[in-house]
């Protein structure tokens, strides 16, 4: 009985089923091409020296691939449901899907494609030779992925039929009770997007703040929160609302960085002290790290109670921080040697104590 009526719905239907088998062999075939040329071809794409070419051919592969078999199937469907329903207007929910789908892979591909625009500029922004500002590339990308999704809604609320105004009424009916429970979250948003306009330090910067535990490296900018990464190499997460209301230090764009100390000569070195000054800025001076063209000076600076404080103030070319501390060591060892060469020392707390008359503590 079976085997009679599945002869008999062959017959009666093998031209539908001809068309379906038809359809899906020229998605089957359509799918093979594609993922072949995407193989053949992105290769070549990505050695290229432009940024857009293989983030478009990599952003543009799944999507299309899907959508190939979107709408095919959105044919095959009504075809093979009229088969066993006669009623069409019980598949005009395909037309709905294949519309909300067309919308969805649309979005997809601009989410892609904007991800692999995002990765190439870093990439090239690690490269010493192109300058790069990473956080305006991270900035732009954050805002092109939110226009994308807000796009993307509103043409999908076209597509199902709700009236834009009645959600902005809606909006404004419980934008206030939204507003109240969300401040927080506005709050961090509002400071990302400050952090994107002014710029106050990049990716890749080191902060601190002196109103908050604050101090690292900047990894990362997002529209809530800030990760850096701390010098003990740990990871802070910052919520942008709170760069809003403190003071943030940058010292990656320092342009100097300053030797500042002070030395204390012995007292009955003085009459040594003009000629150590002198030969010391003079060393200053012909050293080839140290910055002429900022401040620079070598001063008695104090009459201290242990000895004569003079002080060394100047800058050094690099802003780096090795160097640097290998400049600021060849700067005192030179300053030690040229107290040695005129015979002086470097004088040290010390305290004399005189007895007036006899000595109190002398054995009778």
């Amino acid at each position: 009985m079976k085997k009679y009526f599945l002869h008999d719905f062959i017959l009666t239907n093998y031209l539908t089923i001809l068309y379906i088998v038809f359809v899906i062999g020229v998605l089957i075939i359509l799918h093979l091409i594609f993922s072949t040329a995407y193989r053949k071809i992105h290769p070549k794409f990505v050695e290229s020296k432009r940024v857009w070419d293989d983030a478009l051919i990599a952003a543009i592969y799944r999507p299309l691939i899907t959508a190939v078999w979107l709408v095919g199937l959105s044919y095959i469907i009504p075809i093979a449901g009229s088969i066993f329903v006669k009623d069409a207007k019980k598949f005009e929910f395909i037309d709905h899907i294949k519309q909300l789908g067309i919308v969805v892979l649309f979005l997809w591909f601009f989410i892609i494609f904007i991800r692999h625009i995002e990765k190439n500029l870093f990439n090239m922004a690690m490269s010493p030779k192109k300058k790069v500002d990473k956080t305006s590339i991270r900035a732009i990308a954050q805002i092109l992925r939110l226009a994308t999704i807000i796009v993307a809604a509103l043409v999908l609320l076209q597509v199902f039929g709700i009236p834009i105004s009645g959600i902005v009424a809606l909006g404004g009916a419980s934008g206030i009770v939204i507003g109240f429970a969300s401040k927080d979250m506005f709050t961090n948003f509002f400071g990302g997007l400050m952090i994107f306009l002014d710029r106050p330090f990049a990716i890749g910067d080191w902060i601190r703040s002196p109103d908050r535990e604050i101090e690292g490296t900047v990894e990362y900018i997002g529209w809530r929160l800030t990760r850096i990464r701390t010098f003990d190499k740990r990871p802070l997460f910052v919520p942008n609302g709170i760069f809003m209301s403190i003071a943030v230090e940058n010292p990656s764009r320092m342009q100097n960085r300053r030797i500042k100390t002070i030395i204390s000569l012995r007292y009955e070195d003085s009459f040594k002290i003009g000629s150590i000054l002198k030969d010391v800025e003079d060393m200053l001076k012909n050293h080839p790290d140290i910055d002429t063209s900022k401040t620079l000076f070598v001063h008695l600076n104090n009459f201290a109670p242990s000895g004569l404080e003079f002080m060394v103030y100047t800058y050094t070319k690099t802003t780096k921080w090795v160097p640097f501390r290998r400049i600021q060591q060849d700067v005192f060892l030179k300053i030690i040697e040229i107290i040695k060469k005129h015979d002086a020392q470097c004088a040290y707390p010390a305290m004399s104590v005189h007895f007036a008359g006899n000595d109190p503590f002398r054995k009778k």
